[in-house]
C-alpha cells in the first residue's frame, strides 16, 4: 500500500522533523504494531519444512516444544515464548536466541526474556560434547536467579521436542495466545509513547 505525500512524513532527515511529521507517523505506529502477534505467526511459517537435519521441522519442533509447556500447565505467556524460542532460525545461524529475545523482550517478564536469551548455551548441555564443544557452558550461569527456570526449560520442553510421533497442537491453536501477547508491550517506554500519541 502506498501512501498519499500529505499522509506521510517530509522531512529528509530525523533532525529536520516537525511535530507534525511525528504525528503523522505515530498515527501509523499503532495499527502497525497491533499486527505484531501476527507478523510473528507468519515468521514462524518459514520454519515449516526446515529440517536442518533435525528428526522434525523447526516448525514442528517449535509447535511441539509449545505444547508441551501447554500440557504441563504453563500460562500463555511462557507457551508463546516457548513457540517462539527459535524462530530466529531463518536469519541468525549463530545467534537465533538473541533474535527471539529481542521481539518477546517487551511483552513478557525479565525471567522469560532471560530463558529465551540464554537457552542456546542451555540447549548445549545435551549436544556441545558432541561437537567437541563444553556441554556446562551453562555453568558460567550458575547462581544466576533464572539459572533453574532455563534448565528446566530446556529439559522438559526443549531437548524433548524432537520426536516425529508426538501429537502436537497446530499453530492455529496458539494463534489467540500470540495475539494477545503481542497487543501491548509491558516493557517498552518508546511503544508506548508512540501508542499513547497516536
Amino acid at each position: 500500500m502506498t501512501l498519499e505525500t500529505h499522509d506521510r512524513a517530509q522531512f529528509t532527515a530525523m533532525e529536520n522533523g516537525t511535530q507534525e511529521d511525528w504525528m503523522k507517523i505515530a498515527s501509523h505506529f499503532g495499527p502497525f504494531a497491533a499486527n505484531g502477534g501476527k507478523r510473528v505467526l507468519d515468521h514462524l511459517k518459514l520454519l515449516d519444512g526446515d529440517y536442518g537435519g533435525f528428526p522434525v521441522d523447526r516448525l514442528q519442533h517449535s509447535l511441539q516444544t509449545a505444547t508441551r509447556a501447554h500440557r504441563d500447565g504453563r500460562d500463555d505467556d511462557y507457551v508463546v515464548m516457548a513457540l517462539i524460542h527459535d524462530i530466529g532460525d531463518t536469519l541468525g545461524a549463530y545467534n537465533h536466541p538473541d533474535i527471539a529475545a529481542a521481539i518477546i523482550k517487551p511483552f513478557v517478564s525479565e525471567e522469560l526474556h532471560w530463558i529465551t536469551a540464554q537457552h542456546g548455551i542451555f540447549q548445549g548441555y545435551y549436544f556441545f560434547h558432541y561437537l567437541g564443544m563444553d556441554r556446562d557452558l551453562r555453568e558460567n550461569f550458575r547462581g544466576h536467579p533464572h539459572f533453574q527456570a532455563c534448565a528446566e526449560f530446556c529439559e522438559k520442553y526443549d531437548q524433548s521436542a524432537f520426536d516425529p510421533a508426538y501429537d502436537s497442537a497446530p499453530l492455529s491453536f496458539f494463534e489467540p495466545m500470540v495475539m494477545k501477547l503481542f497487543e501491548r508491550p509491558k516493557q517498552s517506554l518508546y511503544a508506548r509513547a508512540l501508542d499513547d500519541a497516536a
